[in-house]
């Protein structure tokens, strides 16, 4: 995704312009179909004018380094504007560490938002970052990133240094170096199990990281929040914030998730906080298991608030830049909804919902193999009766937790353990069944994949393939699993009645025509059709056969 800035008159005297963001955009190529990349349409000056108006839309997409002060800060660092000689703009922290500068104190543009165009686009270098950011280098290194791209780590290092100013070592380091912060200034761990918990290889190489990046040494970096505001919860447990850009209905995404909630596996609660809702879950995750909290957004609070608070409690902490990544890719909270809300709010059939709720997202999942299994449960029934069976084999075929905690005591079963289940123990159809088995089979072998890292077309064919998957489950897979943000479902029965709902036909070829105007951001507009529609035909499921 790409932004074309234009000048709105501010909202009143005194006020910053404001620099509304309108997406283009290409997912499958870097460059094709007439896309222009970001640098080709944000100029210098332009990006100048965003951090003098402190612009938070352009956190995550752009750095700002003050060469007077050697620091680097994020667009909406509310510290003095600087002179514009003293600024040099790159697309990513590492980038601006490369060049020696350190993260700004006040700021933290180390904790941004993940920028909208890497959590979006489907060519090598959105591929590339979706799998760095679940810490893919640190587990397999640059060679075992590039074989799971399909490319040299030599055209992979040439192609990220040239889009983001940094190679895939430098971006993992800047990774590791953001969770080291986190960890030692919201936890009273030792320093010496952070350095090897945030996947640093020794603590050498983790005090001359910290001390680069931050100018701090850890034990400064740590003596600079007070000691009351870090978690002494043994065990790995963690409190932290996760960051957004723009509105947030967070009453969607716990309304969706609750409806959807496996037993044993997730679970929606009251929080302490007065009319919070929490959502909870357990997390297969590459060195344990762990349990995630995460709580919506308070009456009170304003959808613009900017972060919501969530707890990790791990079994692992080398596990933590990973939970965090996917529960992001979960609550789609590095999107960028102004752009999303300012082309879909002005659509006739939409503005009406739009406007009625700012920041809608499109979730993802946090275990994309989970979600294959539930969309092929989800064939041709309810959402609650596909919730159901999901917890049925979740209890047969799931892994206990060492000690339950409030109604989680379940990991969701793998797809290698469902590919050799007793078919009896599928409570479905033949047909359904065979697809069940088929699609965890190839998932398990590795003939399909559904990580951040694929290609969305090369999979699409690839499930397409297996007998029993059809266009709903391959779009809807697309949409959650792939994070692809402009999937439309034409067959499915809550976008008819979503349709209906408007005055529009809801046959599949009045709806595929009517949501063309809407792309790219068609998977939003399907939330949208589904939110609208009345809560007993809202239900997400397609009516013809796969």
């Amino acid at each position: 995704m790409v932004f074309r800035p234009s000048p709105r008159p501010a909202a009143g005297p005194g006020a910053a312009t404001v620099w509304p963001l309108t997406p283009t955009s290409d997912f499958r190529q870097s460059v094709g179909r007439g896309c222009r990349r970001l640098d080709n349409v944000i100029d210098d000056d332009i990006r100048y004018r965003a951090v003098d108006s402190r612009d938070a839309r352009f956190d995550g997409v752009f750095f700002t380094a003050v060469t007077s002060t050697g620091i680097y800060c994020r667009p909406s660092c509310p510290a003095v504007t600087p002179k514009r000689a003293n600024c040099t703009f790159y697309p990513s922290a590492a980038a601006a560490q490369g060049a020696g500068f350190r993260a700004c104190r006040r700021c933290r543009p180390d904790s941004v938002p993940g920028s909208p165009e890497w959590n979006h686009r489907a060519d090598l270098v959105g591929r590339a970052m979706r799998l760095i950011g679940d810490g893919l280098v640190d587990r397999e290194g640059v060679a075992g990133l590039a074989q799971r791209l399909g490319y040299s780590a030599r055209q992979l290092q040439r192609q990220l240094t040239a889009e983001l100013g940094a190679g895939p070592i430098a971006l993992a380091r800047a990774r590791r170096a953001q969770t080291a912060r986190l960890l030692l200034q919201t936890t009273e761990l030792p320093i010496t199990e952070i350095a090897f918990a945030a996947g640093f290889a020794s603590v050498r190489q983790f005090n001359d990281t910290v001390r680069e990046v931050y100018d701090r040494t850890p034990s400064g970096l740590r003596a600079e929040v007070a000691a009351g505001r870090r978690s002494a919860t043994p065990a790995g447990g963690l409190t932290l914030r996760l960051a957004y850009r723009g509105a947030l209905d967070s009453d969607h995404l716990i309304d969706f998730l609750a409806l959807r909630a496996v037993p044993g596996v997730e679970e929606v609660v009251p929080a302490v906080r007065p009319g919070v809702r929490t959502y909870r879950r357990t997390l297969a995750l590459p060195y344990g298991h762990g349990i995630a909290e995460v709580d919506g957004l308070a009456p009170a609070d304003p959808r613009t608030r900017g972060w919501l608070d969530c707890r990790l409690f791990l079994a692992d902490l080398r596990d933590l830049p990973t939970a965090v990544q996917r529960l992001r890719i979960l609550f789609d909270l590095d999107a960028d909804p102004d752009a999303v809300d300012e082309q879909l709010g002005a659509d006739p059939l939409l503005g009406a919902l739009v406007s009625g709720r700012p920041g809608l997202r499109s979730p993802g999942h946090v275990d994309p193999h989970e979600l294959a299994v539930r969309a092929v449960l989800g064939q041709q029934i309810s959402v609650g009766a596909a919730r159901t069976l999901a917890g049925r084999l979740a209890e047969k075929y799931g892994t206990a937790l060492p000690e339950p905690d409030g109604g989680l005591r379940l990991l969701f079963p793998t797809a290698g353990a469902l590919a050799v289940a007793d078919p009896a123990d599928f409570a479905m159809p033949a047909a359904r069944r065979k697809a069940l088995t088929g699609l965890c089979a190839a998932l398990a072998e590795g003939v399909v994949r559904l990580d951040g890292g694929v290609d969305r077309e090369e999979t699409a064919t690839r499930l397409l393939a297996l007998p029993g998957i059809g266009p709903w489950t391959v779009g809807y897979l697309r949409m959650r699993a792939l994070a692809d943000p402009d999937v439309f479902l034409p067959g499915d029965v809550g976008i008819r009645h979503g349709l209906t709902a408007l005055g529009a036909p809801g046959d599949p070829k009045s709806a595929a025509r009517t949501a063309e105007s809407w792309a790219p951001w068609r998977s939003y507009a399907v939330h949208r059709l589904w939110a609208g529609a009345t809560p007993d035909t809202s239900t997400g499921t397609e009516n013809t056969r796969a």
